[in-house]
């Protein structure tokens, strides 16, 4: 059975304070923040906290980030890797730091890891609960845990 993990970030100015969170419905959640970050690096760490947080053999992360949904489900790591971490532009790309250790969980032959996109602020209840974790976090620069 697939455990389904809503993911979101939240930055109170992009950059300035942020704040990331992960739940799955009716179970367990988390969040913390980070003083000084942008928007794509707290979706990142969601995702990435996410992972960290279960290793259950199969995961859906479901986020509300095009950045982060398509990055997987287009593929785009295949070319960044094969570019020696460069974009399409020839750039670095960008949160590598955080792409690497994302990777290394998503990809992960031992288990399947999917992505899907929701849209944010559209009446999903717990894309709704992840951004309010979120928030806080940004807000109070405290994480939390629980369920």
């Amino acid at each position: 059975m697939t455990t389904r993990i809503y993911t979101d970030g939240s930055c109170l100015s992009n950059p300035g304070p942020g704040g990331w969170a992960w739940a799955i419905p009716d179970g367990a959640f988390g969040s913390g923040a980070e003083p000084q970050t942008t928007n794509q690096r707290m979706e990142m760490a969601a995702a990435l906290e996410a992972l960290r947080s279960n290793d259950d053999p199969e995961v859906e992360i479901v986020s509300d980030s095009t950045y982060v949904v398509k990055c997987f489900q287009d593929r785009w790591w295949e070319g960044w890797k094969r570019r020696g971490w460069k974009n399409s532009q020839g750039k670095p790309v960008a949160n590598q730091d955080l792409w690497v250790p994302l990777f290394d969980l998503a990809l992960d032959e031992r288990r399947s890891v999917t992505f899907s996109w929701v849209k944010g602020h559209s009446g999903d209840t717990w894309n709704d609960v992840v951004d309010q974790l979120a928030l806080e976090a940004a807000k109070s620069q405290r994480g939390r845990s629980g369920g």
